[in-house]
This record gives C-alpha cells, sequence and structure tokens, in this order.
C-alpha cells in the first residue's frame, strides 16, 4: 500500500462545564471535518470508504478519551485515533469546574497506486 498525503484538516473543540474530554475531542474533529466536502477523493475514481484518516487529538488529559467515540465521528472512511498532551484545561475562579479545550488535526490519505473503483 503506498498511501498518499491528500488533506489535512484542523479543528478545535470545547466542553464547557462538564469536564468530558471525549466530547470536546469529537467537537473538535466535527469542526475539522464539517467545514468541508472532500470532493478529490471521487473525482479521482475512489469511493469515500478508501480513504486512510489518521486522527490526532490534543488534550490535556489525553487517558481521558475515548478514541472510539472519537473514530465514530468519520462518515465514512478508515479512522485511526492518537490522542497526546495538548490542548487546554482552564479552571474556574473557585476551582470548581474546568473548561476543557481540545485541538484536532484529521490527515487523509489514499492508496493512489491501486486500481480505482470501476463505474
Amino acid at each position: 500500500m503506498a498511501l498518499k498525503r491528500l488533506v489535512v484538516e484542523m479543528g478545535m473543540g470545547t466542553d464547557l462545564h462538564g469536564q468530558d474530554y471525549t466530547k470536546a475531542a469529537v467537537r473538535a474533529l466535527r469542526d475539522a471535518l464539517w467545514h468541508n466536502s472532500l470532493s478529490v477523493v471521487p473525482a479521482l475514481g475512489y469511493s469515500p470508504d478508501a480513504m486512510h484518516v489518521e486522527i490526532e487529538i490534543g488534550v490535556a488529559s489525553p487517558e481521558k478519551v475515548d478514541k472510539a467515540a472519537v473514530a465514530a465521528v468519520l462518515p465514512y472512511g478508515k479512522g485511526f485515533v492518537n490522542v497526546v498532551k495538548g490542548g487546554l484545561d482552564i479552571v474556574n475562579d473557585d476551582g470548581t469546574n474546568t473548561t476543557v479545550v481540545a485541538n484536532a488535526a484529521a490527515v487523509v490519505y489514499l492508496d493512489i497506486d491501486s486500481t480505482p473503483e470501476a463505474e
């Protein structure tokens, strides 16, 4: 398989009151994806399901992110999620709540050396 990078999309998501790192990560990925329409994949003659999408999420507590829930956001293609230290935690004045900020990068690859699907 010779994967070629086609697209890099970035997004940001938050959970304002629930301190839910997965919710913030899902929102960040949606932010990245929902502003785009990847017409390049079908224009090259491939099915959208042929996409290989590497998702990188940055949050202050990576161990609190459900990777399967993040990958489930993808409308098609195969998703691979990596969560790293990043993002931002904002603690309120009295220390009783934290706003979680997550960053997401989705890198779309396609095996362009394979034969496209017949129409």
